[in-house]
């Protein structure tokens, strides 16, 4: 009886396994599930642990072995999606930035924009100029410790937390200045909302970088945010395309394609590489879910999408959620009393890589605090894990964005985003960067001030760090080549490519001779009483087609077959 008993928990225990998602607080939810339990269980699980209603913009991210990210699909089980084995570890982040997060119908939605968008700011995704910058830094500031207060908050006190990848001291008592005149009476969800407000009309808002290469081999950044499909390259926009001018989104190895017609029925095809065939795909599928998001009118309109051409090769990916314009519909029947959120006080030290110590959420247990080690060469290194496939490096807050409305955005084609150019050595790759841009970052400075940030990897999704730095090197020296051998190698590979696509039409197409002999064997040869195959044998066509061709071949077949037979006999 006992050992019965033993036996099926055992069982038990290997149809459980245990999860852990690190939430926008930097708190966890560790919960058990059943080895077969889709990722929407888990959602739903995180959803009602922090009373969220609007959950279509959130998505949850893991990270593979071979320190690729993913979104996790709803649709699958999560074991089958996972390479690694359990316990699994995965983290909870803005998958659809709103086009509008200001208007958004509750507030604890918007808290964790909020927080989403402030780690943005802090890993240098969320891109701006210093006055800016000054203005988001002090909205933190007056949500998080409230107003200024000569006796609690000394000359300085802004230098104490750390808002940015760097800043200056100049910085610093700017942001000090906003807080202690302009905000003055603001509540925390005041500030909250004129953060999100400010945040929303920065070019960078909302921007998942994905570092590609275009034709010519010159790194560029690739990124989808609610307004359209966005190309960033040296220190210009080169392409902005907005949802409705974009028509197909194809990949076929590394390389990635984008269709799209603009004004005056001007079809444009962009071509660009990634670092690896599974980043390429991740950059595809991650297209395909924002460009129906964004652009569809209902999920209904949905369609499965095929990333070639050919119906016999290539990958299939359909987006499982509903669509922005469902979203917002949905929200504004919401009907219940606000959740409570309680704020926590900033701890001031520039240690703390959210700016929070405190659980943020009443519906939010607070759990353990990682250690933080800081220091300038860790500063780079802590950027390589943040909540995004690729963070953007912020090169210079001194005047990255030139202030534009939504229509002047969407109506230009190349603009200048920053004074400086950036590259995919001087910023974060999917697949690691080399090692030797671990020596800039001690150099690399941003409003004159040194680089301090907390290493990311035990905030994400347990993306491994010590001990697998030989790792980062050979990734990043392949997504470091020269333009020159990248140019040939293209060539090469588009080469072997069309060999391989001739290889398969001719496969398929002796495949499908081969089905149409068989068939034809059977209606010949067979006597198979099916009443369509009589009715074929009757009609004068196929009589006319058995005596005068097919017959006269078989007969000439024998005849070969049997004289190879007696060649092989007298032998």
């Amino acid at each position: 009886m006992l050992s019965r008993f033993m036996s099926g928990s055992v069982r038990n225990l290997e149809r459980e396994y245990s999860c852990t998602v690190r939430l926008l607080d930097d708190t966890e939810y560790t919960c058990t599930i059943q080895r077969d339990a889709k990722g929407q269980y888990l959602f739903d699980l995180i959803c009602h642990h922090l009373n969220l209603l609007e959950k279509d913009y959130f998505g949850i991210r893991y990270v593979d072995p071979d320190k690729q990210r993913h979104w996790l699909e709803f649709t699958k089980s999560i074991a089958k999606q996972m390479k690694s084995q359990p316990p699994f570890t995965m983290c909870l982040r803005v998958k659809f930035y709103p086009p509008d997060p200001a208007a958004l119908k509750e507030e604890i939605t918007r808290y964790l924009v909020f927080l989403q968008l402030k780690r943005d700011l802090y890993h240098g995704r969320l891109l701006c100029k210093t006055s800016d910058a000054a203005m988001l830094a002090a909205y933190i500031l007056q949500a998080e410790i409230g107003d200024y207060d000569p006796g609690k908050h000394p000359e300085g006190y802004s230098s104490k937390f750390q808002f940015f990848p760097k800043h200056s001291e100049k910085l610093e008592r700017r942001i000090a200045d906003i807080h202690k005149t302009e905000l003055i009476g603001q509540t925390p969800e005041t500030s909250e909302r004129n953060f999100l407000q400010k945040a929303q009309m920065l070019e960078t808002y909302g921007v998942d970088p994905h570092p590609c290469k275009d034709v010519s081999g010159n790194p560029a950044f690739l990124a989808f945010t609610p307004f359209g499909f966005v190309v960033l390259q040296g220190n210009k926009r080169v392409h902005f395309l907005k949802w409705n001018e974009v028509t197909k989104l194809k990949f076929e190895g590394k390389t990635f394609h984008i269709y799209a017609n603009q004004k005056e029925d001007k079809k444009i095809i962009l071509t660009y590489f990634a670092p690896t065939p599974e980043a390429c795909k991740h950059l595809w599928k991650c297209g395909v879910e924002n460009q129906a998001f964004y652009k569809l009118e209902k999920s209904s309109q949905v369609r499965t999408v095929s990333s070639s051409n050919l119906f016999f090769k290539g990958s299939r990916f359909r987006y499982s959620g509903r669509v922005a314009k469902e979203v917002m519909e949905q929200s504004a029947k919401i009907k219940r009393e606000p959740p409570e959120i309680h704020r926590a006080g900033l701890v001031p030290s520039r240690s703390c890589p959210s700016i929070t110590h405190g659980p943020r959420l009443s519906s939010v247990p607070r759990t353990r605090r990682r250690a933080v080690h800081i220091s300038i060469m860790e500063g780079l290194e802590s950027l390589r894990d943040s909540a995004h496939s690729t963070p953007v490096r912020s090169v210079s807050h001194g005047e990255s964005f030139i202030p534009r409305s939504r229509s002047q955005v969407a109506d230009e084609g190349m603009a200048v985003i920053s004074d400086e150019a950036y590259s995919p050595s001087d910023s974060v790759l999917p697949t690691p960067v080399a090692e030797h841009s671990m020596e800039l970052a001690a150099s690399r400075q941003i409003n004159g001030a040194p680089c301090s940030i907390e290493e990311e990897k035990e905030s994400e999704a347990g993306t491994p760090m010590q001990g697998e730095r030989g790792d980062f090197g050979a990734d990043g020296r392949s997504a470091q080549e020269g333009a020159g051998g990248d140019s040939a190698l293209s060539e090469v590979e588009q080469v072997n490519k069309f060999v391989l696509s001739v290889l398969r039409l001719l496969l398929v197409t002796i495949g499908l001779l081969f089905v149409l002999l068989l068939l034809l064997i059977i209606l010949t040869e067979s006597d198979l009483d099916i009443a369509f195959l009589s009715d074929i044998r009757q009609t004068p066509e196929f009589e006319q087609f058995h005596y005068e061709y097919f017959c006269p071949l078989r007969r000439w077949f024998a005849c070969k077959l049997r004289w190879v037979g007696g060649l092989l006999i007298n032998k």
